[in-house]
């Protein structure tokens, strides 16, 4: 099943990357302009939803750990909070690229 799977995925890639190498034929990239502000906010969107998921496992899993062994609650909370900011790391980026390309 797997692959399978990774055989399909692979000849979409294979098949849709000379789409994405061709110039645009009519107008200009201002005419398309939309689709980029488009693209650039479901991005976000998209970050954003991953980065909330990914924040709420790790406090879960960080309070489960120091329910668990209260005693190694200074070593977990510490972990957790340098995770939560290489997790929260990703919505910034996002956020910059949206602000650089989408002007």
């Amino acid at each position: 099943m797997t692959k399978k799977l990774l055989l399909i995925l692979a000849a979409l890639l294979i098949v849709g990357s000379p789409l994405c190498a061709q110039s645009p034929t009519t107008g200009t990239l201002a005419a398309n302009y939309h689709w980029v502000a488009i693209s650039a906010c479901f991005g976000m969107a998209i970050a954003s939803g991953l980065c909330g998921l990914a924040q709420g496992k790790a406090i879960a899993s960080a309070v489960e750990g120091m329910a668990r062994n209260p005693g190694a609650a200074k070593a977990i909370q510490l972990a957790m909070l340098i995770g939560l900011a290489f997790v929260e790391s990703l919505a910034l980026y996002t956020l910059l690229i949206v602000f650089v390309f989408a002007k």
